[in-house]
């Protein structure tokens, strides 16, 4: 993947947990099954003699049309995972992520507030975290997804440490 334009030079990259690929499917699968139950509604209706003036072909296109995007996004989210990186540098943080827009987030150690862990049902089963970076910019939207229980503990430690040492030296 050629990404030179986005990355600095010399930036070796840590990936999160391949198991996140399973926190992303379980989110895709709850979303994708009430989305396209929902869809279904019109074939329902038609189907029962209760619309008669909805055309069938496009109670049946609506559904199949989801379906077909849904298994799009299925088959890219391994991809998006492995794409999900970050590397810590001597006065920030960087984060990437992206396939298609992909995006290299610099996050300053002097400009975070704080650094919040979080985890769902499904990643505290797996022992992953994710990993939120709160700065000064209210559009900052810094967050590592997917990361080993262990490793999230660490940065954060890490990072709130470099944070309070740069703010003290301003």
């Amino acid at each position: 993947m050629r990404t030179e334009a986005i990355d600095p030079p010399g930036i070796t990259w840590l990936r999160v947990s391949p198991k996140y690929v399973t926190v992303r499917i379980a989110g895709w699968a709850l979303a994708n099954l009430i989305v396209v139950a929902l869809l279904c509604i019109p074939l329902l209706l038609v189907a029962g003699g209760w619309w008669e003036w909805f055309p069938l072909w496009l109670a049946v296109a609506i559904p199949a049309v989801m379906l077909v995007l849904a298994l799009w996004r299925l088959l890219l989210i391994p991809r998006q995972v492995r794409a999900i990186g970050y590397a810590e540098r001597e006065d920030d943080l960087l984060i990437r992520r992206g396939i298609f827009f992909q995006r290299t987030l610099v996050v300053p150690y002097g400009r975070m507030q704080y650094v919040d862990i979080g985890a769902g049902p499904v990643e505290r089963g797996l022992g992953l975290c994710t990993l939120k970076l709160h700065t000064a910019s209210a559009g900052t939207q810094a967050e590592i997804p997917g990361l080993p229980a262990a490793e999230g503990a660490r940065l954060r430690e890490q990072l709130a440490a470099r944070g309070e040492a740069r703010l003290a030296g301003l």
